[in-house]
């Protein structure tokens, strides 16, 4: 094989991502624990993947709409309560949510029972903004309603 069949070879094909049961950066805020399972390193930042775990009676983010990324929700255990707009929808286990840019959104787990649920972002972009909530906890500042805001200002995110 020749340098330049290897080379593009190696363009076509990118090395495959294999993420086990531990594996990943965690991401902890409030009661929500979030493993990173691709940040979109691996996909060209096409793609990325988290699985969040959501404690009984957390609270999810602010109502809001993403300019630039669509976002999907599989619920692996428990139930998430999605609001859209006016409208809630409880998404019980094996339930996919799909929520393409505008669509003005936000989720919790109202239940006494923790929830899991796996979520994409297309693209991968919005994955720092999680790095920078954590860094902002970190830093012994608040999570207010504003600073979460000012963040998701960064990711074409903002409140609805």
């Amino acid at each position: 094989m020749t340098e330049e069949t290897e080379a593009a070879e190696q363009h076509t094909h990118p090395a495959i991502s294999v993420r086990g049961p531990g594996d990943g950066e965690t991401i902890t805020l409030g009661t929500t624990r979030m493993r990173v399972l691709e940040d979109g390193s691996h996909t060209g930042h096409r793609l990325a993947i988290t699985e969040s775990l959501l404690a009984p009676h957390t609270q999810g983010p602010p109502q809001h709409r993403h300019a630039r990324h669509d976002e999907g929700f599989y619920i692996l255990s428990g139930t998430v309560r999605f609001t859209v707009g006016n409208k809630d929808y409880d998404a019980t286990t094996g339930t996919l949510v799909t929520v393409p840019p505008g669509t003005p959104h936000t989720f919790a787990n109202p239940t006494d029972q923790p929830a899991l649920m796996l979520s994409t972002f297309t693209p991968a972009l919005y994955v720092q903004y999680f790095r920078d909530l954590r860094d902002l906890l970190a830093d012994g500042r608040p999570l207010t309603p504003q600073a979460n805001i000012d963040v998701m200002s960064r990711y074409a995110t903002e409140p609805a």
